[in-house]
């Protein structure tokens, strides 16, 4: 069951993503496309509750949500069609396709489950839609891999929020913490100083954990003479932004300090060779060749970066099977990084924003090696 309420035209500041992604659309030959990943509805409508749908076609773009959120969609999202859903996507959307005259609908692959799929595959079946289902995958991440001014001011001040907790984070990274405490105490400073929440879990990983790439802070206390993983973000207007470094707590193992050396300068031959219209597979390959030439290849064992925009974890893609394209306009990570079982790991994490054809660093806090 629904309840169509309709809004007022469209906001001009839509119009533009509203236009290319339905170029897109018809690429594909699709009549229509379901979208219900939250960055995609965001990115598209403004929309920022929890359960969603966006309804795009030629002459259509509908908002569907359930009573929860409607006076929310109304204000967030006044250049759509609100449509309030009662039940499950399969009791509304074949007759609300059947009334739209649609028979080709795209939806996203990549999060919708196959069990909602067979589900309503099933409905419209049984209610005698002309619909075919049409899985689709990544065509609004790619719009949003472009980044606008306007979001690329916000990723600006994700990452310089990053930047001045990052320095006050230092003071706080000593002997006697646990990674816990020391993570807890970084995530408030990042709230206090205007962060919206983490967009992800910090790291503080310290001595052997900093060898885990993915490490959580543990109750393990930070000591002397250790390298100390952190990965923190700060997310701004729902942008994000995504930095690592490694610190060293007095002497620590020679070892450790050379193979800082060898990401830093992995992270530098990257951040001056990328250009625009490069694969990503091969900005991958030119930081991945000096560990490997250096003999740490299998210590490297993630790929070089990734988009970030309202996700953390975005397209493009930087790595070694990658058949992403960079562009101007792109944003994302470029963090190198080796880690050895049992004794400790160095990842050198920035990010990036492709201008000109070349990659500009939007970090400024320092690289050095850092005791």
């Amino acid at each position: 069951m629904t309840n169509r309420i309709v809004q007022s035209p469209r906001r001009k500041s839509g119009i533009k993503r509203l236009r290319k992604l339905r170029t897109s659309i018809a690429e594909k030959g699709l009549d229509a496309l379901l979208l219900s990943q939250p960055e995609n509805l965001r990115y598209l409508s403004g929309f920022t509750g929890s359960s969603g749908w966006l309804l795009i076609s030629g002459q259509n773009a509908i908002l569907a949500t359930d009573f929860r959120y409607v006076e929310q969609a109304k204000g967030e999202s006044p250049d759509f069609e609100i449509i309030q859903t009662k039940q499950e996507l399969r009791d509304w959307l074949p007759g609300l396709v059947s009334d739209l005259g649609w028979h080709k609908l795209g939806f996203e692959a990549n999060f919708i489950s196959y069990d909602s799929s067979h589900k309503l595959s099933e409905a419209i079946e049984t209610k005698q839609v002309n619909l075919e289902l049409v899985p689709t995958t990544g065509i609004a991440e790619q719009l949003r891999s472009i980044k606008e001014p306007e979001e690329l001011g916000l990723i600006t001040k994700a990452v310089e929020l990053a930047d001045a907790v990052f320095e006050q984070a230092k003071a706080i990274i000593r002997p006697g913490i646990t990674e816990k405490e020391a993570a807890w105490e970084i995530e408030k400073i990042l709230r206090q100083e205007g962060s919206e929440g983490m967009p992800f879990e910090i790291i503080v990983a310290s001595g052997p954990n900093s060898a885990l790439p993915h490490a959580r802070p543990a109750e393990k206390i930070i000591c002397s003479g250790e390298p100390v993983l952190i990965d923190m973000g700060a997310r701004i207007s729902g942008y994000c932004s995504d930095f690592s470094r490694t610190l060293f707590l007095g002497e620590t193992d020679k070892s450790l300090q050379e193979i800082y050396n060898i990401v830093l300068k992995a992270q530098a031959t990257a951040v001056e060779r990328i250009e625009s219209g490069m694969d990503a597979s091969q900005a991958d390959r030119l930081a991945r060749s000096i560990v490997e030439q250096a003999g740490y290849g299998d210590a490297f064992g993630h790929g070089l970066g990734h988009g970030v925009g309202l996700a953390v974890h975005e397209f493009p893609t930087l790595g070694p099977s990658s058949s992403d394209s960079l562009a101007d306009g792109m944003v994302f990570t470029i963090e190198p990084g080796i880690y050895l079982a049992g004794k400790g790991g160095v990842r050198i994490e920035d990010m990036v924003v492709l201008k000109n054809g070349k990659a500009k660093v939007l970090s400024k806090a320092k690289r050095d090696l850092l005791f």
